[in-house]
């Protein structure tokens, strides 16, 4: 995986052993993996506990590392096949800013005392990977305490300028509820939710948040807007005015990521930046918002960006295709409205991309 540069590996019963190469699934070898070749794989390096709560319920989560050449979030499922598992490579260095082509703005969430910060997308996105680089630049440029809690311990972070103290769920603690429950009495002054899976943790979150600690999690949405339209819709109606208050009081950003592939084969995240202003608690407070995309519009010299906004500055740079940046798009009609509009982008005859040719070549994979 590592010599490939393959993000993840997957090992299924009854098919042939595959990664994932910038994105494409490739067959690693002709050699069908048979049930039992899998079961005595994966058994080799799974933990005793982890072996008992899968044969119970038939999935499981764990990590392992190789020394000095990876750490692997693994998940071990049972398949109609037989056992399958996915391990998922993390690096074993912390990539700066610069390498991932973070904006500039988001470096001021990293000074922020109190709050909450949500990384958002889709599984697979790089959301991971963008909160390992705030922690850690948190843990080069402050003197202060970071708890984390995660399901499984992914990045490492060793002790900098900061106490780092990282917990991995069923095995430090019982579950997230918990944990964050017990990092108020710890003396936090930065906390890390690996995934905020249920109303009660996205609750004590903000709690947290209010409460003088700055805290970081993740979601599984697409759009800074849809992000806080989700947090709030999944309370109870009589318990949404309450979210919509501590949101409009706690909420500092909003990072919405996609990766893209790139003309060169590899990939780059794509983000949507959602910044706290008065408008923003304001519009939460009020509900509206199907205000917050035109808010994203009129903050950009505050460093805020719009989906759309960072794939077209990716197309008008020559980094992505234009299909690709209307594969990842959300608002697709905006996005090809403002394409025709690069003076450097042409698609077939040397006119404005239609959507029809879009949808053409993206379905030819061009």
């Amino acid at each position: 995986m590592v010599d490939q540069t393959a993000s993840d590996f997957h090992l299924v019963s009854g098919h042939y052993p595959m990664f994932r190469i910038y994105g494409v699934i490739t067959k690693v070898s002709d050699e069908i993996v048979t049930a039992e070749m899998a079961q005595q794989l994966i058994y080799e390096i799974m933990p005793e506990r982890n072996r008992l709560e899968w044969e119970e319920m038939h999935d499981t989560d764990f990590a392992y590392a190789i020394p000095d050449v990876g750490r692997y979030r693994c998940n071990v499922s049972q398949t109609k096949d037989g056992i399958g598992a996915n391990f998922r490579l993390i690096p074993s260095r912390v990539l700066t800013f610069e390498e991932l082509r973070l904006p500039e703005c988001i470096k001021k969430l990293c000074f922020l005392t109190k709050g909450l910060v949500l990384a958002t997308g889709p599984s697979g996105c790089g959301k991971t990977t963008t909160l390992a680089t705030l922690i850690d630049f948190i843990n080069q440029n402050r003197s202060d305490h970071i708890i984390t809690i995660e399901d499984p311990i992914e990045y490492v972070h060793p002790h900098k300028k900061c106490l780092v103290n990282q917990r991995q769920v069923h095995i430090h603690t019982d579950g997230f509820k918990r944990a964050l429950r017990a990092a108020l009495r710890e003396d936090p002054d930065v906390v890390l939710i690996g995934e905020m899976r249920d109303l009660e943790t996205v609750m004590i979150a903000i709690e947290t948040a209010e409460t003088g600690h700055l805290v970081f999690g993740t979601l599984h949405t697409t759009t800074a807007p849809g992000t806080i339209d989700r947090l709030i819709n999944q309370f109870p109606s009589d318990q949404q005015s309450q979210v919509r208050v501590a949101l409009a009081e706690g909420l500092r950003g909003v990072i919405s990521q996609t990766l893209c592939k790139t003309k060169d084969g590899t990939r780059v995240a794509a983000m949507e930046v959602l910044l706290s202003s008065a408008a923003l608690s304001a519009y939460i407070r009020e509900g509206k918002i199907q205000q917050i995309p035109m808010l994203i519009q009129t903050g950009r010299k505050e460093g805020m960006c719009s989906l759309n906004d960072a794939l077209l500055d990716y197309v008008s740079k020559g980094v992505i295709e234009p299909t690709e940046a209307y594969r990842r798009a959300v608002a697709k009609d905006e996005l090809i409205k403002r394409m025709g509009d690069l003076p450097n982008v042409r698609g077939p005859g040397g006119k404005a991309w239609t959507e029809d040719e879009l949808v053409k070549a993206s379905a030819e994979g061009k």
